[in-house]
């Protein structure tokens, strides 16, 4: 096999696929990006025990055929040559490149390339939906996914499908984070939790144009856009009901501006004891103290302004739990709705909207003061 090409052409999908391999630093058969040049075109696949990948680059093909290519070495390889043409060639189980502007020589051994078995192929249907709202959904849940291993259900975004709406929804028990979007009649699927992996690939990827196709079968989720192919496993077992977590009623309101609350918490959380992570919100008419417990290290305290209007409450949070909400939303202004802490009757959970309210909130749980 021979090709020639634009290094930058490569570069690009060979960080992409060395963002999906696992070994990175154990040679296995999983380390390897498998190439194929056909008809000016370069397809590369890549794959791990969770996650496959495909897509294909325009080149210039001198002779047809397979080759398998350490990903790691390849790629930098690809971010250290000059920018212009190089020519890639696999014979006898040795991989060859040159660039044609300095006197450039790499030779990589290799693996026989039929040790790269077939990918998956989805037996459903696909449905689509704008790729920027799928990556909307995505950046509204992922950070609160569960990281204890012990608990796979929830290490995973949970998807669904519920009154011609995608909805996708994350929790670690903590807290929980919920978004959904118009799909109109799609095919029905049961609801599934998607590994964090493959969802991150296409947040970090994936561009704002065009739309996004998924297919969904008893174990798989297989999802399109551009000239991408991925597939995934799905995590196994029962997410929780959500919505049982999800506020009826919420008696009390307060308004913050996002970049004044998040740069508060940016300040306080210096002083912060890291074990705990527990941060004070306290409302006051007003105006809202940001502030930490004194520790040994110290304490430290920042009055923002707020729109509330009611008695005296104070509020002890895991501030990640609220920080990153913030982070997410896009409006300047959040409301956050709540109970009053001291009747005993009602949730003590917290939501988090945008103002104007959208199609996603976020609800957490309080510490104990």
């Amino acid at each position: 096999m021979k090709f020639t090409c634009d290094k930058n052409i490569l570069l690009k999908e060979i960080s992409m696929a060395q963002d999906i391999i696992a070994s990175k630093n154990v040679i296995s058969i999983s380390s390897y990006v498998y190439l194929f040049a056909e008809n000016d075109f370069l397809f590369i696949r890549a794959k791990d025990l969770k996650i496959n990948f495909e897509t294909k680059v325009p080149v210039t093909v001198i002779e047809s055929g397979p080759a398998m290519v350490l990903g790691e070495k390849f790629l930098g390889i690809l971010s250290q040559i000059p920018e212009g043409e190089m020519d890639f060639e696999y014979r006898d189980n040795k991989v060859k490149i040159k660039t044609s502007i300095k006197k450039i020589n790499y030779q990589l051994k290799s693996l026989d390339s039929d040790k790269f078995s077939e990918l998956p192929v989805s037996d459903g249907q696909y449905f689509e939906m704008p790729i920027k709202s799928f990556k909307e959904m995505i950046n509204q849940t992922v950070f609160a996914v569960s990281t204890d291993e012990s608990r796979l259900n929830i290490n995973g975004v949970y998807m669904e499908y519920a009154e011609k709406k995608l909805v996708m929804a994350a929790t670690d028990g903590r807290r929980l984070a919920f978004i959904e979007k118009d799909v109109g009649e799609i095919i029905d699927f049961p609801g599934v939790v998607v590994h964090t992996k493959i969802l991150n690939i296409i947040r970090k990827r994936a561009g704002d144009e065009g739309l996004i196709a998924i297919s969904i079968t008893n174990r798989m989720i297989f999802i399109r856009f551009g000239s991408y192919n991925l597939s995934s496993v799905l995590l196994e077992g029962q997410f929780p009901n959500y919505r049982k977590v999800i506020p009826e009623k919420q008696s009390l309101t307060f308004s913050v501006l996002r970049t004044e609350m998040l740069d508060a918490i940016k300040r306080v959380t210096l002083l912060v004891e890291q074990k705990s992570n527990k941060l004070f919100i306290g409302l006051r008419s007003g105006k809202m103290l940001v502030y930490s417990e004194e520790g040994e290290i110290g304490d430290a305290s920042e009055e923002i302004p707020c729109r509330y209007d009611g008695e005296d409450i104070d509020i002890a949070f895991n501030y990640t739990y609220i920080e990153e909400p913030f982070k997410a939303i896009a409006s300047d202004e959040i409301r956050i709705k709540f109970n009053n802490p001291s009747e005993q009757d009602l949730s003590k959970a917290i939501t988090i909207f945008p103002v104007p309210e959208s199609d996603y909130f976020h609800v957490v749980m309080p510490m104990q003061s």
